[in-house]
């Protein structure tokens, strides 16, 4: 039971970055485990861990038994990109994974935000841009009280 398990893991890790990766940045191609950082145009890959421009913070809001859903759990979440910079991020690409569940399987559990039909996360119409050193909220609700696995994919400033 146990190997099935990880082997089903490993198929739902192995789906996720064939879905998403790599991913196109200009003239290059990023990696899982990478950002495509757009400055003035010039596009490079980076390792995620020195994206230091954007971070993403959650919060959640509450948690909940839905009797009306054969007692599933649902928790609501506020997702904050926050801009670290001295100057407008223009875009913003987030990827998701299996984990973002929503709770209606529609844009009904997940708001101030475009969820594009290959599961990426992107600014909404109204909000085209992140200021120099503000940050924008967006919430959503999934099934479960594990967080989403979210993270950024390109970032353009």
């Amino acid at each position: 039971m146990r190997s099935i398990l990880i082997l089903l893991s490993l198929l739902l890790s192995i789906a996720f970055a064939s879905a998403s990766f790599p991913y196109q940045c200009g003239p290059h191609s990023c990696q899982f485990g990478q950002v495509c950082r757009i400055d003035n145009g010039v596009c490079n890959c980076i390792p995620i861990n020195d994206c230091h421009e954007v971070s993403l913070s959650t919060k959640v809001v509450g948690t909940w038994v839905d009797g009306s859903r054969g007692n599933k759990r649902f928790t609501q979440y506020d997702i904050t990109i926050t801009n670290n910079l001295n100057t407008n991020i223009k875009q913003i690409y987030i990827a998701t994974d299996y984990t973002l569940r929503l709770r209606d399987h529609s844009n009904n559990s997940i708001w101030n935000v475009n969820l594009l039909p290959n599961g990426i996360l992107t600014l909404p119409s109204y909000q085209p841009s992140i200021n120099a050193h503000a940050s924008f909220t967006f919430g959503l609700i999934i099934e479960g009280t594990q967080p989403a696995n979210l993270n950024v994919l390109s970032v353009s400033f």
